[in-house]
């Protein structure tokens, strides 16, 4: 059997043009179509597609609406985005998302997409990555995207919001996320996720270690080239000689944050 695809469009034409094109290719199995977002995530969640066909202007629920809510952990599709609008096209090619088809969409490019699925549908840590980068743009097309972090637990891949990271650590050739209750193993390196965090409250104390500050409880000196961090979770940190500086600043920042809220608590 083939990947099992859903067509997603508003127009009953467009979505059977598209069923006729995938018919010539094969390789791939429909499972089923929606004329829109809300009947999307109906099918979604009882047929389990491995990939999606989407258009991203549909009245209601648009087609990002629809990525926003795709399912973060378990089976998670790939996603092909389908649109007339080049503009959209981009943003979505940008996100990440395995391929874009303009309207009126022509065979070669489709067997492409569908050729683009059936290589990546074989590395579920990639379908992960994928699903994170396009979910990101959605979620805030217009502003900062909303940082996506591909976590794995046993066979299962999901997506955590950044802010639910407490902290990174590497052990060996791991990398392991930590959150208030739980770890789970990263699917990249400590290095790749760092520059994926750029500009967010994530601190780097230590060669194998990144922390986010936000969910710092408190920060003591053990001698003048050492701090230990204490998340709010209890999990403690000893920050390296080469951060001290920087640990330094945070912890002022830190400082003030809390008199802040102290105050206004008052």
């Amino acid at each position: 059997m083939g990947l099992r695809t859903l067509i997603v469009d508003d127009e009953p034409i467009a979505r059977q043009v598209l069923r006729e094109e995938l018919d010539q290719i094969g390789e791939v199995e429909i499972v089923g179509e929606a004329a829109d977002g809300t009947a999307a995530l109906a099918a979604i969640r009882l047929l389990f597609p491995d990939l999606i066909f989407l258009d991203l202007q549909m009245p209601g629920l648009s087609g990002f609406d629809v990525i926003k809510k795709l399912p973060s952990r378990g089976r998670i599709p790939m996603v092909v985005i389908v649109t007339a609008f080049s503009e959209h096209a981009i943003n979505a090619f940008a996100a990440g998302a395995i391929d874009y088809l303009l309207k009126p969409i022509s065979q070669d490019r489709l067997a492409q997409a569908v050729e683009r699925a059936i290589k990546l549908h074989a590395r579920p840590a990639a379908v992960a990555e994928q699903l994170a980068n396009v979910q990101e743009i959605a979620e805030s097309p217009h502003s900062r995207p909303v940082r996506k972090i591909v976590a794995r637990s046993g066979d299962e891949y999901l997506l955590l919001n950044a802010d639910e990271v407490f902290a990174f650590e590497a052990d060996g050739d791991l990398v392991w996320i930590i959150t208030a209750k739980t770890r789970y193993l990263a699917t990249q390196s400590l290095k790749v996720i760092q520059n994926k965090l750029q500009n967010t409250s994530f601190r780097r104390i230590h060669r194998k270690a990144l922390v986010n500050i936000d969910h710092v409880r408190k920060m003591s000196t053990l001698s003048s080239q050492r701090w230990l961090v204490t998340l709010s979770n209890n999990k403690e940190f000893i920050v390296s000689k080469r951060q001290v500086r920087s640990v330094r600043q945070t912890s002022e920042l830190v400082m003030i944050e809390l008199a802040m809220v102290a105050v206004q608590t008052v």
